[in-house]
């Protein structure tokens, strides 16, 4: 007859090989699992950088395609000024010959007068345009815009650079029968200031007169500029590309959106902090060109607010930006294809290992069965061969060894079961930070690698909660809070949570570290409650510290709409959680007690309350924290 604990035993050599099995399929899953994960979070990096990479080049591309072809207009604004000039002149000259061959019986002052008649009136360039004549001497015969000045000397009259602008024509005809010239020139239209203007000028040898015109450079850019503008408006490329156009006084000259146009950008409020966007942008342009990430409140197409990255570009002689971008949606679909993808793959490795395992399982099962019969045919002989005394002793050697055994293994686990807890709390900060632009996500993940090594550290605070082992320390509470915040701000500031601050500047002797969990427990606790509200809603956090003669208070409240009633007396207990199993683990502020009460010697309570703030009311719940100084 066989002894309870050598039933046990041949239970243990008979079953040990399935469960070791079945303990191994669970293991080799749940490790593909987190790489099948780590391989998403891989991958979800490598497209966003390949989707941004690729997209940026477009974007960039698409500026300078536009930046060239203003170039190409510009320097050819010059040449097509010039030849409306050589055709307005030629025109000019036609009709003084003309007038000259066809009155042969009239004298040579009535011969000027029919000219001087002729071309009075006549204008060009859509009104702009008109004839001026002098003589060889310097003295105007035609003015029309000014005819008070027709018949005075010019000989010495300067512009605005001080160039004599008669005495320099009659030089360049002297030479050759037309010429272009520049000079500066009050313009009829907006006759503050003289303004460049090109001209040209022709020899009227039978009348020792020389015949010009001209046209003021800033008017005849002013059409290119228009030209050029609608051009840029008919610009579409993939799904929503569109170029824009703002100038340097925050006006848009080009958008996709036709009551854009003309408007100043702050009033258009198309941007999520539009003064600082747009300067931003502005700045960028006026020193060369850059790529700049913002949130549009509304993507064409589809009204919905998106992280938008545009490259833009400055355009100095004409105090233009010019620049593109592309739509953050669409990289997060590309995204969501990528993970159905590795998740099919996935479910078909699980289906296959599983298959595998039950197979594996029933051999193993069938091998241990009989071989267990023939062990326990030997061992039921070997125990006639021995005492009770002998049997006893040997068992519980056995199971010493078994203890010992266990142990190890138990000791062994604790490396893997840690590194899964880190990285799936990795993954998960890693996946709420899905939509965050390129600064904000380097930012996002340096403080992601904080908190992970922060996380590591706990693990032993854990450890040696109980140990006598722990020492105290002095430390500066505003110091404290300010590394909280630093830790967790890019969250809060993703998630449209502010966070404000009023600390006295008091030291405590007591465990730092501890505090900083607590506090971080208590505001993820306000942050998972406010990201819940609409995005309208003015989302707060409070943090205030006093002193108390012997105590510090730490208060932490929130506008999230308070604490039910049902369970506000519950939070404080293991494993309760109103997040789901999926989403808390229900210790969190279990774990806060145990901190403040028992290790840091002090008291933590919650409740309901009503405050105002910036002359409106909220509610909200409300942590307050005793901790005593010394």
């Amino acid at each position: 007859m066989l002894f309870e604990d050598e039933n046990k035993l041949l239970k243990i050599v008979k079953y040990t090989p399935t469960i070791f099995v079945l303990t191994i399929t669970i293991f080799i899953l749940t490790i593909s699992f987190w790489e099948n994960k780590y391989k998403y979070e891989k991958d979800k990096e490598k497209i966003r950088l390949e989707y941004t990479q690729r997209n940026e080049e477009v974007i960039k591309q698409k500026v300078y395609e536009v930046y060239n072809y203003i170039k190409r207009e510009q320097e050819f604004t010059e040449l097509e000024l010039k030849k409306s000039l050589k055709e307005a002149i030629d025109t000019a000259y036609n009709i003084a010959e003309t007038i000259y061959i066809n009155n042969p019986n009239k004298s040579n002052e009535e011969i000027k007068k029919l000219v001087v008649d002729a071309l009075r009136n006549v204008r060009f360039n859509k009104g702009r345009g008109y004839y001026f004549i002098y003589e060889n001497s310097g003295k105007n015969i035609l003015l029309p815009h000014n005819t008070e000045r027709e018949g005075k000397d010019f000989w010495n009259y300067q512009d605005a650079k001080g160039a004599y602008i008669i005495k320099d024509m009659t030089k360049l005809l002297s030479t050759n029968d037309e010429a272009f010239y520049e000079w500066y020139w009050y313009n009829p239209t907006n006759p503050d200031v003289q303004r460049k203007k090109i001209g040209l000028v022709k020899n009227l040898k039978q009348f020792d007169w020389f015949i010009g015109t001209g046209e003021y450079v800033e008017d005849f850019e002013k059409e290119v500029k228009e030209r050029v503008l609608r051009n840029i408006k008919e610009i579409r490329f993939g799904n929503n590309g569109y170029i824009f156009v703002i100038n340097y006084d925050w006006i848009y000259l080009s958008h996709i959106r036709e009551n854009y146009i003309g408007v100043n950008a702050i009033k258009n409020n198309d941007i999520l902090g539009t003064k600082e966007v747009i300067g931003d942008l502005l700045d960028i342009a006026k020193k060369g060109e850059g790529f700049y990430t913002y949130i549009q409140n509304k993507k064409p197409n589809n009204e919905q607010s998106i992280a938008k990255t545009s490259f833009v570009k400055g355009l100095d002689n004409w105090s233009w930006m010019i620049g593109t971008g592309f739509y953050e949606d669409d990289m997060l679909n590309a995204i969501e294809t990528k993970k159905n993808e590795l998740n099919q793959e996935f479910k078909e490795y699980l289906f296959k290992t599983i298959i595998f395992a039950i197979i594996l399982i029933l051999v193993l099962l069938f091998i241990s069965i009989n071989f267990s019969k023939i062990f326990q045919n030997k061992f039921k002989k070997y125990q006639f061969e021995k005492s009770k005394q002998q049997n006893i002793i040997a068992q519980q050697a056995k199971m010493a060894a078994m203890g010992e055994m266990i142990g190890n293994i138990a000791h062994q686990w604790r490396q893997p079961l840690s590194s899964i807890s880190v990285s799936s709390t990795g993954m998960k900060l890693q996946k709420q930070m899905n939509i965050l632009e390129d600064d904000s996500l380097i930012e996002g993940l340096d403080q992601i690698n904080k908190s992970v090594q922060y996380l590591s550290e706990t693990i032993d605070d854990f450890r040696n909660f109980y140990k006598p082992n722990k020492y105290k320390n002095e430390f500066k509470v505003q110091y404290t809070i300010d590394k909280v915040v630093n830790l967790i701000d890019s969250q809060f500031k993703f998630n449209g949570i502010k966070i404000i601050k009023n600390v006295e500047d008091v030291k405590i002797n007591n465990y730092e570290n501890e505090l900083i969990q607590v506090i971080i427990n208590l505001l993820n606790n306000s942050r998972d409650e406010l990201v819940k509200k609409d995005s309208n809603y003015k989302k707060l956090v409070f943090i205030n510290v006093s002193e108390n003669g012997k105590y510090i208070l730490l208060e932490i409240k929130d506008n999230a709409g308070g604490i039910s009633t049902n369970i506000i007396n519950k939070i404080f207990e293991p494993y309760f959680t109103t997040k789901g199993e999926n989403h808390g683990t229900g210790i969190g502020l279990y774990m806060s007690k145990e901190i403040v009460n028992k290790s840091m010697n002090g008291e933590i309570n919650v409740k309901n309350t009503i405050f105002d703030y910036e002359g409106e009311s909220y509610n909200g719940a409300l942590f307050e924290i005793l901790i005593p100084i010394e």
